[in-house]
């Protein structure tokens, strides 16, 4: 798959996250067999630029792979000098969000909320492409409301102002994460459109990986909540892909070595009291399956010390 210039390892792409695709678990999921990870949202604010947690999410020191950042917000100024900020800091690919759903950053006009007004959307596209010199993609979803899908409008702006992919959640704004997504409007998009077309939403398994891609026509697809705690999630679809046979799930020992590790990372970047505290959703995602009465979990949660929850986590895997 190509974007730009950019020739993807393949066409499985980690989806930006907030609070979830720092560089450890970028780094983790590009190892584990996906293309490409897109970095979580950076506010077009140059205000909080120079904040602790927006340093955090430009920190690329040692990434590998091509690096993509997504920038958040609803001014074509402001949009199109953080993505000449990000630029510079060493960004080769500059993503738009207009799909984040979340009530806090709606209300500020980004993210989905973009979607209601087409006209604000060209300007931003326009601002943010003549800013840079990378390749610019875009994140939308079906549309504002199941009475509004509008996505295949915004994907012609996309399109005809340099956007060179396009990826797009199935489902509108207001589904929010609900129900289950739905691919017609990825598939209409697919036919209307010549630029790459991301296909993203309830992609869980190989299985559903190959139904998606075959229904759609996508170009590729786009994992996100499916990979937490489980990034090994993209080498499976990328063998079931290429090959039509399943790849055996990691043992308990491999498992053991890739939480380790990512926690050991976020202790690293984070520091010895943010890192433990950021290290607790994602053991809880690894062990949801395992830890089912959340025992553990409740342990771990108040352990303090990073080296008192790697000693923990040992000892969890010990036993079990």
């Amino acid at each position: 798959m190509q974007i730009g210039p950019y020739t993807l390892d393949n066409n499985l792409i980690v989806a930006p996250m907030a609070g979830v695709t720092d560089r450890p678990f970028r780094q983790l999921c590009r190892r584990m067999g996906a293309g490409l990870a897109v970095s979580e949202m950076l506010s077009s604010n140059p205000q909080v630029w120079k904040t602790s947690k927006s340093m955090n999410r430009m920190d690329h020191l040692g990434e590998t792979g091509i690096r993509a950042v997504q920038i958040a917000g609803a001014d074509p100024d402001l949009m199109a000098e953080a993505a000449a900020y990000n630029e510079k800091n060493g960004a080769q690919i500059i993503d738009i969000n207009m799909g984040c759903p979340a009530k806090k950053v709606n209300k500020k006009m980004a993210g989905s909320a973009l979607m209601q007004y087409p006209d604000l959307v060209e300007q931003i596209v326009k601002s943010v492409v003549k800013a840079v010199n990378v390749p610019v993609t875009l994140k939308t979803r079906t549309g504002w409301n199941t009475d509004n899908r509008n996505g295949v409008e915004i994907a012609k702006i996309a399109e005809r102002n340099g956007i060179q992919s396009l990826a797009i959640h199935g489902r509108t704004r207001a589904c929010m994460y609900k129900g289950h997504a739905e691919y017609d409007i990825i598939r209409e998009i697919k036919d209307y459109i010549s630029i790459p077309v991301i296909a993203n939403g309830d992609i869980d398994s190989p299985e559903k990986a190959k139904e998606v891609l075959e229904y759609t026509n996508a170009d590729g697809l786009m994992i996100g909540r499916a990979a937490q705690g489980r990034p090994w999630i993209f080498r499976e679809i990328d063998h079931y892909l290429r090959t039509g046979e399943y790849l055996a799930a990691p043992d308990k020992e491999e498992v053991r070595g890739i939480l380790l590790e990512h926690v050991i990372n976020l202790h690293q970047l984070y520091g010895e009291v943010l890192g433990p505290r950021i290290a607790r959703k994602h053991v809880g995602w690894y062990l949801q399956d395992q830890d089912t009465d959340k025992s553990f979990r409740k342990l771990f949660n108040a352990i303090e010390s990073g080296n008192e929850q790697l000693d923990a986590l040992n000892k969890y895997f010990e036993f079990e």
